[in-house]
């Protein structure tokens, strides 16, 4: 076994000397042997739990990981987080969790690295929030560190055809218009989901898994395998072992993810037509490493980017698909070879970007992946919007949409349950602009996401006759004319809380525009009645979290990160 010193590892504080001959003793405790606690201490974080099928599968992995930290020469030391998974939170009062629980995700590891000392972090994530809090943390700490993604669930299969859980949230929508039998319904929600994994399109999690590998924390091809292939057991084996190798050579998080790493993520969210939430969760990310990197930039470059990935919502493919034809690397190789990628970035390989996907080769005979010759579309499937309705920004996916302006009249509720109470009883019309507020990170407090209503919609056959606007979130899987992030939010008084019912609403993506035909007089005579709206949430992990919170334009963050840092917990 290779002899460490340790004197610049955060370890010795629990390890070395006679003074801690207490802190040793449990380790002995534990079964481990003098070699072992001489070593570096490796963090093997996990979210594993049985709250949903995207983590059931972590736990294996962790157990993958660990072997090979030990056989690169280091002590594995797992622990878990916590999850709040959204399609089960979702359509209800649970989702106010959601968003809340990446924070507490992120402190949670910290509070567990720090208090114990490791040297080292092995983050494996397997659902939405979970993934920008691994990857969140590992930069706040900046000790040597490798995610890993848990990988996607197998597409379900009904009436001959893939399904996902959208398929199903689709389905109360026909459902509830008649188009759809109790048994149909039954049927298909017992064969959606087949097994482990995340949510199978291009959602929130494959889209941060996808920045995972090209943001450079993250092993190539790492990304693709689906949660129940062994092949992922290799991958986390490889991370484990990976990590140690970054301890040797003290390359850090922060020597990754960099200026140029972040805007290398935002392309492939552009390029995949990948999640809205990218633009709540990159802004977060480069937070903690002290860069401003706020929603209109990070949507300036999804838009840039070619849409070059067909995957659902808006599209045919989903991630197994992508991995069928060679992975992520595939899609990166297409940005590198385009000009759209940085590709001198580096990587947890100790390699650049580039240098890692030399080899791959573009596949030709598929269309799951084009080149950037020949886009699905120009731009990206992301894009932001600014207007006197959203002076702070907001955000929408276009990839898989036909029309990219709106104009239509305000029908207003405040709160996710008011407006799926109207859209179940159809108390809507085409041309309506669904407006949903005070579901902000203050106001919701939260940020709900709001995939019961757009599905329950697009399940009714009027997906492309009218548009939703809010100060919450939409879901990874949400498709149709959905705005989200408007800032400022309502609970602040910004304008999505003055609307009122009848309100001239004109939307128009391709120019990235939103605004409310109101002049300046009757704005300033409405903002003079507004008076701030309370919420139940007086007490407990939702007040927290609404005391601390910013607005969603730079991530909705609840901490200062690395521009107020005197010290790293890596240098202690």
């Amino acid at each position: 076994m290779t002899t460490w010193d340790k004197s610049r590892l955060p370890s010795r504080h629990v390890s070395v000397g006679p003074e801690r001959a207490p802190h040793r003793s449990y380790y002995f405790a534990m079964g481990m042997t003098r070699e072992e606690i001489e070593s570096p201490l490796v963090g093997v974080a996990s979210c594993w739990n049985e709250a949903a099928p995207c983590n059931i599968a972590l736990s294996r992995q962790a157990q993958a990981a660990k072997r090979g930290v030990t056989a690169a020469g280091a002590a594995p030391r797992e622990f878990t987080t916590i999850t709040v998974t959204d399609g089960i939170a979702m359509g209800h009062q649970g989702m106010k969790a959601s968003l809340v629980s990446r924070e507490v995700i992120a402190d949670s590891v910290e509070l567990t690295m720090r208090g114990h000392c490791y040297d080292a972090l092995v983050g494996i994530a397997g659902c939405d929030k979970t993934l920008p809090a691994m990857m969140m943390v590992m930069l706040r700490l900046n000790v040597p560190s490798v995610f890993l993604y848990g990988g996607s669930i197998m597409p379900g299969r009904h009436h001959g055809r893939d399904v996902t859980v959208l398929d199903v949230f689709e389905a109360v929508g026909q459902h509830g218009a008649g188009n759809m039998s109790d048994e149909e319904l039954r049927e298909l929600e017992e064969h959606a989901c087949p097994g482990a994994g995340a949510c199978g399109g291009q959602f929130t999690a494959n889209t941060m898994a996808c920045i995972s590998e090209v943001i450079g924390l993250a092993l190539p091809y790492s990304a693709g395998a689906p949660a129940p292939d062994t092949e992922r057991d290799e991958y986390a084996y490889r991370s484990g072992y990976a990590v140690v190798d970054l301890i040797r050579n003290q390359l850090r998080p922060r020597d990754i993810v960099t200026r140029k790493a972040l805007e290398n993520a935002a392309a492939i969210v552009g390029a995949t037509g990948g999640s809205t939430n990218a633009g709540l969760h990159l802004p977060a990310i480069a937070n903690e490493v002290g860069i401003d990197f706020p929603l209109e930039e990070v949507a300036s470059i999804m838009r840039k980017t070619p849409h070059i990935a067909d995957l659902k919502p808006g599209g045919k493919y989903v991630a197994l698909d992508v991995h069928r034809i060679g992975g992520v690397p595939v899609i990166i190789k297409a940005l590198l070879e385009g000009g759209l990628l940085h590709g001198d970035c580096m990587t947890v390989t100790g390699k650049t970007l580039a240098e890692n996907h030399r080899e791959v080769v573009f596949p030709k005979g598929q269309d799951v992946v084009r080149p950037v010759s020949n886009p699905i579309s120009p731009i990206g499937g992301v894009v932001a919007l600014k207007g006197n309705l959203a002076e702070e920004g907001a955000i929408v996916k276009i990839a898989g949409m036909e029309r990219l302006r709106f104009e239509g009249t305000a029908l207003c509720f405040d709160g996710e349950e008011e407006a799926f109470a109207a859209v179940e009883a159809r108390a809507y019309k085409p041309g309506d602009v669904i407006v949903i507020r005070y579901e902000g990170p203050k106001g919701g407090p939260g940020m709900r996401e709001m995939l019961s209503t757009t599905s329950a919609i697009y399940g009714q056959g009027m997906g492309e006759k009218v548009a939703l606007i809010t100060d919450g979130r939409f879901s990874g899987a949400t498709r149709g004319f959905c705005i989200g992030h408007v800032g400022p939010e309502a609970a602040v008084g910004g304008m999505i809380g003055l609307l009122k019912n009848g309100d001239r609403i004109i939307i128009d993506a391709e120019a990235g525009t939103i605004d409310v035909e109101l002049d300046e007089a009757e704005i300033a005579r409405r903002r003079a009645e507004w008076k701030p709206r309370g919420h139940n949430f007086n007490s407990g992990a939702l007040w927290k979290y609404a005391q601390t919170v910013g607005p969603a334009r730079t991530g909705a963050v609840t901490q200062p990160g690395a521009r107020a840092e005197t010290h790293i917990y890596a240098d202690i």
